[in-house]
């Protein structure tokens, strides 16, 4: 092994030297060419969450994030951003218990008030998804200026919206076997409102609005 053997130590070193380098470089010029290498998914902020392109099933931090967003926020295209957001990841049954529990309920609620329609709109599409569960109902308090929703000369697409939450409430109260009665409920309910004598009033007043999906709408609810 003398002379021979040193030098085949020697090469192999260079060659596992040069192996080495050639990964270093490989991993640092991919970064620097759009990370063509492997890289980490930079954690979204709440904003990040609401403008469309993030499209996975939000985690129970994100969720947090958003709802804080929401509350926190005057800006109108947020708020909306945020709501539809929420109203989607509301679909899921797991993440209806996972906002009810972070208080987002109230939250989205809230936004019902708001004097832009599109914000009203999206507000009751996230409302009516977590209605589907019914823990979900009880929470829902709006007081009773909700009532006023259901105006005839209110915007078909909040018309459509609220009516929806209401069959939502009904079928789930068919489901259990609750009561349809305004007294079985605390006052200041959703349900006390929805059940009352106010309500069925306005409901009735519905059975002849000019928009046949409305109608339709009113007709399917078996108490009215």
């Amino acid at each position: 092994m003398g002379r021979a053997g040193h030098v085949g130590w020697v090469a192999a070193g260079l060659v596992l030297g040069a192996g080495a380098c050639y990964c270093i470089y490989k991993l640092t010029r991919g970064q620097r060419q759009g990370g063509r290498g492997p890289r980490l998914r930079p954690s979204p902020s709440a904003e990040d969450l609401t403008d469309g392109s993030y499209d996975d099933i939000l985690n129970v931090d994100q969720l947090q994030k958003l709802l804080y967003l929401l509350e926190s926020t005057d800006d109108p295209i947020i708020i909306e951003r945020a709501l539809v957001t929420l109203g989607n990841n509301a679909a899921f049954s797991a993440n209806q218990i996972i906002i009810r529990e972070l208080g987002g309920i109230p939250i989205i609620g809230s936004k019902i008030n708001n004097p832009y329609l599109s914000i009203k709109e999206k507000a009751l599409n996230a409302l009516n998804n977590l209605s589907v569960n019914v823990e979900n109902q009880v929470k829902i308090k709006v007081d009773s200026s909700f009532l006023s929703l259901f105006e005839r000369h209110v915007a078909k697409e909040i018309l459509l919206r609220v009516l929806t939450l209401l069959q939502n409430i009904n079928n789930c109260c068919k489901k259990e076997g609750c009561l349809t009665i305004q007294s079985t409920f605390p006052e200041g309910s959703l349900f006390f409102l929805l059940y009352g004598e106010e309500c069925a009033q306005k409901m009735r007043a519905l059975v002849d609005h000019h928009d046949a999906d409305v109608k339709e709408k009113v007709t399917v609810l078996p108490k009215f």
